[in-house]
């Protein structure tokens, strides 16, 4: 066996079990947003994502944790660029990219918004764990971050936790009110043009709010 054929089969395996994950979450996506929690089934996920129920098994035993991996794989899609921003960053550029990636899987991922949403109004009951650990983790180290750019001067004296909210809700309005926003602006559906404007006006207004300058497109 040649060194680049052991690679090969060395590497393969992993690579199929990473398509089978993706495979299995977006289709949880879907039939969760369709069913819900109780009305969805493995047997439907397994059929959306075109798989064997046999294999869906073999990955998550059990509903309840399929339902958890996809929020993990929905919040994690939503804050890794964020989550990698240091205090050596320029704030405006890293808030500025923050918003735009936020409402771009608003675009991309309207359901997994909607799903969160539903999740936190109906009291968060598969989600609270989370909320209380990783999230809350999350959050005071971001605001941590941005506290030090403003304690040296580089923005404004702004609530950095209050700030994480704003966004997080500002951009995440435009999946999970889409409806509401076509009826008032009189479209048939929101193009990526529309979206462009929204990433545009949210980045001017929080960033000004901030006293930061935006960056140069």
């Amino acid at each position: 066996m040649t060194t680049a054929t052991a690679k090969s089969k060395t590497y393969r395996p992993g690579k199929i079990r990473e398509r089978n994950h993706e495979l299995i979450l977006a289709a949880a996506e879907q039939e969760f947003a369709l069913h819900g929690f109780r009305g969805a089934t493995i047997q439907n996920i397994a059929e959306r994502a075109e798989l064997p129920k046999s294999n869906v098994l073999y990955y998550f035993s059990n509903k309840k944790k399929i339902y958890a991996a996809m929020f993990d794989d929905i919040l994690a899609r939503w804050n890794t660029l964020f989550s990698s921003v240091t205090v050596d960053d320029d704030p405006a550029e890293a808030i500025a990219a923050f918003i735009r990636t936020k409402v771009e899987t608003s675009r991309t991922h309207p359901l997994a918004s909607r799903l969160f949403a539903m999740e936190i109004i109906q009291g968060a009951p598969f989600l609270m764990t989370h909320l209380r650990t990783n999230m809350r983790e999350w959050v005071r180290g971001r605001a941590g971050v941005m506290q030090q750019w403003i304690d040296q001067g580089r923005m404004a004296p702004v609530d950095p936790v209050q700030l994480i909210f704003l966004i997080w809700s500002s951009t995440q309005h435009y999946s999970d009110f889409q409806v509401q926003i076509l009826m008032v602006e009189n479209k048939a559906e929101y193009e990526q043009k529309d979206f462009d404007h929204a990433a545009d006006f949210l980045t001017e207004v929080i960033l000004r709010g901030c006293g930061l300058e935006p960056p140069k497109k």
